[in-house]
């Protein structure tokens, strides 16, 4: 799980030594509105902004009872990011799993995609899309999802 806040560390600190050195520099409002925008880059890029993860045997299991897809992913990817902020509230009704946290998820993944981790992956009815267009996504849920 450590890898997966490495990204949003990595940002937070960042900006916190640009903004002491802006601030020191006397810039304390150029300081202030950059640390705000490292914030929310390490926000985006953290797992906080997707539903929780769960076990590709459980996502399984649970597609098979509702129909719904199964969304591979895994944190830092600008792809699985552009796909969960397009999706908007429609991405609570997909399971996710994360493959950094579900090593069985990413042995699926390799699978589908020729031994590469490529995410999102997102399978519906049992066939796999590697990094679909988010409205096709959303197009999958039933009305009844």
């Amino acid at each position: 799980m450590m890898r997966a806040w490495t990204l949003p560390m990595l940002f937070v600190l960042s900006g916190s030594a640009i903004a002491t050195g802006l601030t020191s520099r006397g810039s304390p409002g150029t300081a202030a509105a950059l640390l705000l925008a490292f914030l929310a880059l390490a926000g985006v890029n953290s797992p906080l902004i997707f539903p929780r993860s769960i076990c590709v045997q459980e996502a399984r299991r649970r597609s098979a009872v509702d129909g719904r897809p199964v969304v591979f992913w895994r944190p830092g990817c600008k792809y699985c990011i552009r796909l969960r902020l397009q999706l908007g509230r429609s991405a609570r009704q997909l399971h996710w799993v994360n493959i950094w946290r579900d090593p069985a998820g990413a042995a699926a993944v390799r699978a589908t995609n020729d031994g590469n981790e490529t995410v999102p992956t997102v399978v519906v009815a049992g066939q796999p899309h590697t990094n679909p267009d988010p409205g096709w996504v959303r197009e999958q849920l039933s009305p009844s999802a």
